[in-house]
């Protein structure tokens, strides 16, 4: 079955079975096995087969988010997941060469001296199953992809049901670029999600919620795939008495309001001093006016992605309402967003120091809404933090040196940010992953092309009788004794 058959079964409502995606990742390690060694030439023509196609189809890819939203800027799905793809692709052709070379390693007294030689190889897992989520459905397949690819690898995807126009447009495009035993999409369901995860791949890259991810990480163990899990959690920001406060805000909510705050990295409450409490509530109004002096009909604003996703951020909302919390809606116009058809938006909601039991305080909020606690001593945030779940992304605003120490001393997450929110994504040349609850493993860059590769080391012996001079082999000696003496130190 190829990725046009994939996406027409989706259209129609039929799941993809579990056979015929056993099928074609058969077919794929066939292949695999059967090409050898993968050349750089051949590594290079997928990159630039992948990024060619996504040039090709920027404006469809637009077109189709905006479908999927019902409503979502050209703009942004151009700058993230056309543009802000592209670079992983790049940047992978340009150091490749470099990646790709063994590495010499140091080898171990005395075979070093004796003409022994250690290295390091990396070679291509095999087949990697890449399973993408629905906030960023392009980038969070293709840039992952870059790294399977640089690797040597090929690649089956399962894009998010919750973005069909996009999961069949990345589906065609796929089928346009590459060889269905290159990579290969499967459209569909729950039930063929289930079914992808417990394949036995060579990798698996999973992109989503941790509560999925548990289940992911129960469905690969059954074969042992070792698995990329880049999840999310609730990314703290600090502003610091000495911060900038416009400027820290303008980029908080810059992050925060983008694809309406539906992104594993947006910032998911800030942690304030409380004597700024109302400056920065003031300067979040400000900035938020600024960027959209109307939301519901703005066609800059993205929408909620669907119902569900609607119901539960309006849902949290009325809890914390119903508990009291002060919430704050920012709307400039004063719209009536109670009688939504078509796209379904909420305006940038603030929640000032909620309850701990809130929900808008538990889970992840994947949405334009943002609590706002208050600390007295900067020591105090850095406490709060450390009392919950690592998270994936941590932003501090602030000039004090002491203080971002403390930030990457004493605090763990997955990245940090200072004087800004989400950029570090942006640099392909560092790491992106999670730990704990947050993931684990990382993409993006060389660590991208390590994670998809086998690290195989090679041990290459003299010719020179090693064993018999140090006395390792049997009868033991006297030259046993001298080689225990000279190495027990």
């Amino acid at each position: 079955m190829n990725a046009e058959t994939s996406a027409l079964r989706a259209v129609e409502g039929n799941e993809p079975t579990l056979s015929e995606m056993q099928a074609r990742l058969d077919a794929q390690r066939a292949a695999y096995l059967a090409e050898g060694p993968v050349s750089l030439a051949v590594r290079k023509d997928r990159l630039s087969r992948g990024s060619a196609v996504l040039v090709k189809y920027k404006e469809q890819i637009a077109e189709a988010l905006d479908a999927d939203f019902g409503c979502r800027p050209r703009e942004l799905s151009l700058l993230t997941d056309v543009v802000g793809t592209l670079g992983a692709f790049h940047y992978a052709q340009k150091n490749l060469k470099k990646w790709m070379k063994p590495q010499k390693r140091s080898t171990m007294f005395p075979m070093n001296l004796l003409g022994g030689k250690s290295q390091v190889r990396y070679q291509p897992k095999g087949v990697v199953g890449i399973m993408s989520p629905w906030n960023f459905p392009v980038n969070l397949i293709f840039s992952p992809l870059a790294g399977v690819l640089a690797a040597g690898n090929r690649a089956m995807i399962k894009p998010s049901e919750y973005t069909p126009a996009t999961s069949d447009l990345v589906a065609q495009m796929v089928a346009e670029a590459f060889d269905e035993n290159e990579v290969a999409v499967f459209t569909g369901g729950p039930e063929a999600g289930a079914a992808f995860s417990g394949l036995a791949f060579d990798h698996l890259v999973f992109t989503g919620a941790t509560s999925i991810a548990k289940h992911i990480m129960a469905a690969a163990s059954q074969n042992l795939v070792p698995l990329t899990l880049e999840l999310g959690g609730k990314s703290p920001v600090i502003i610091s008495r000495g911060a900038d406060i416009k400027q820290a805000v303008s980029r908080v909510m810059l992050g925060k309001t983008m694809n309406a705050g539906q992104i594993c990295l947006a910032p998911d409450y800030l942690l304030v001093p409380e004597e700024l409490l109302d400056t920065v509530v003031a300067e979040i109004k400000s900035s938020v006016a600024e960027m959209f002096p109307t939301i519901l009909d703005n066609k800059q604003y993205t929408a909620i992605v669907n119902e569900r996703h609607y119901q539960r951020l309006t849902g949290w909302l009325e809890e914390a309402k119903a508990a009291g919390a002060n919430v704050v809606e920012i709307n400039p116009a004063n719209e009536d967003f109670s009688n939504q058809s078509g796209s379904l938006k909420i305006p940038p909601t603030l929640i000032i120091n909620p309850d701990e039991n809130l929900k808008v305080m538990q889970d992840e909020l994947f949405g334009p809404v943002l609590p706002i606690k208050t600390y007295k001593t900067f020591d105090d945030s850095i406490n709060y933090i450390n009392s919950r779940p690592r998270p994936l992304g941590l932003y501090y605003f602030g000039k004090d040196k002491a203080e971002e120490n403390a930030v990457l001393d004493r605090t763990t997450s997955g990245g940090v940010c200072f004087n800004d929110v989400i950029s570090h994504i942006m640099q392909d040349d560092m790491p992106f992953g999670g730990i704990g609850p947050a993931g684990m493993g990382h993409y993006h860059g060389k660590e991208g092309f390590i994670e998809f590769s086998h690290v195989k080391s090679v041990y290459r012996q003299t010719g020179i009788d090693v064993h018999g001079i140090a006395g390792m082999r049997p009868p033991y000696g006297p030259k046993t004794e001298s080689t225990i003496k000279m190495q027990a130190k």
